[in-house]
């Protein structure tokens, strides 16, 4: 049966605001999730926003956008656009975020939803006010849609494991152990809203509440700063690497690292640890769940592969097996390659882009919605919360 073409779809015009390492990834979404999932709407990739002209323009010709803007409230205000796609540090995120909404645009906002927990609680409530026009807000945490990821939602949902004990995170990563290494906006709590816990620490909350179905209920934490002071970027450097020996140091203000752990609302155990100072680590998120009656591991430098033990298997063969993720029958997978050819970290945002496009044309939420990136960013506060008062233990309001 002949495929249906693309191009004969109404086009969904999809602006950004950034244009860095996220917009590097979404902008690779955007133009591959038509021409791999049958879609009801076809995404254009209409205009791209960032300050720096030359570089907005360089970035448009380069990731395919048909447009640059300089201001994102020019971008907002297109005819063209009918989604906005937020891709800037945080301390941006909510005023963008609830502008195009007001707009009657649809947004996907990256992680972490915001800086604070009032910003997002803002958020929130504008895009329920928005939802009531059949507008979708969605938060980017791209790692639910690794194909395993998703697998082993559906495993505990079903009730593979049992009922659910233990816990355990880490996302572990090491480009600042060089005391050399600039400051640039990710270490200014101003611009950043955290360090290492909004960074990486909110994603594996995320994954741990999405994956177990529950929500952690408090948090005893721990923070750190190693090091303190960083030289400053050269006045013409536009990120990272580039120092100016002569401009100085400034103030670290956010952690280098964080320590919790938890206790969820069905009584699971929960520990986490995200780090950008664990030396040979580059990339390395891991998270296993331990149950009544069996055991999930999932590992992102083996993201097509699950770990899994069935402890109601008899003792001379239980054990942990290898479930690769990669046959047709397996989520986001029947539009790929045939079995055993992997995908990998990009594929997460074109699954992304997929969810969406199709939540724009139904009109039904898609998850995590901007409700769940609050309550990602309730515990965030709690965690810094629980820091400073030296580990207490801290509800999550």
């Amino acid at each position: 049966m002949p495929q249906p073409d693309p191009s004969s779809r109404p086009a969904l015009g999809v602006g950004m605001v950034g244009y860095a390492f996220m917009g590097a990834a979404h902008s690779q979404a955007w133009r591959t999730v038509g021409r791999v999932f049958d879609l009801p709407l076809r995404p254009r990739l209409a205009a791209i926003a960032g300050r720096d002209p030359q570089a907005v323009r360089a970035a448009a010709e380069r990731h395919g956008w048909a447009a640059a803007e300089t201001d994102w409230r020019a971008l907002i205000a297109r005819d063209d656009v009918d989604l906005v796609d937020i891709c800037t540090p945080g301390d941006s995120h909510a005023e963008i975020a609830i502008a195009a909404l007001e707009a009657g645009k649809h947004v996907l906002c990256e992680k972490p939803l915001a800086n604070s927990v009032a910003e997002a609680e803002a958020m929130v409530e504008a895009a329920r006010t928005a939802a009531e026009r059949g507008r979708i807000a969605m938060v980017g945490f791209n790692y639910r849609r690794v194909p395993a990821a998703s697998l082993a939602r559906e495993m505990v949902a079903a009730g593979r494991l049992g009922t659910l004990r233990h816990v355990r995170v880490v996302y572990l990563q090491d480009w600042l152990v060089d005391p050399g290494f600039p400051l640039t906006w990710r270490l200014r709590k101003e611009a950043a809203g955290s360090g290492a816990l909004g960074d990486l620490g909110a994603h594996i909350v995320d994954l741990a509440q999405y994956l177990t179905g529950d929500d952690l209920a408090g948090v005893s934490a721990l923070t750190e700063t190693f090091v303190r002071e960083r030289p400053l970027p050269a006045a013409a450097s536009s990120g990272l690497g580039t120092t100016d020996a002569s401009a100085g140091k400034g103030a670290v203000t956010v952690d280098d690292a964080a320590v919790f752990t938890g206790r969820f609302a069905g009584g699971a155990l929960a520990t986490f640890e995200a780090t950008r100072f664990a030396t040979g680590r580059k990339n390395a998120l891991r998270i296993e769940l331990n149950g009544s009656e069996g055991s999930l591991a999932f590992d992102l430098e083996r993201l097509n592969e699950l770990d899994y033990h069935d402890h109601r298997e008899p003792a001379p063969r239980a054990g942990f097996r290898r479930i690769l993720v990669t046959e047709p029958e397996h989520p986001y997978l029947e539009a790929w390659w045939p079995p055993g050819h992997g995908l990998g970290y990009e594929h997460s945002f074109v699954h992304q882009a997929r969810d969406l496009v199709r939540a724009v044309h139904t009109g039904e939420p898609v998850a995590p919605t901007f409700a769940d990136g609050l309550r990602v960013q309730r515990v965030l506060a709690a965690v810094e919360e629980s820091a400073a008062k030296g580990s207490a233990y801290t509800a999550v309001e």
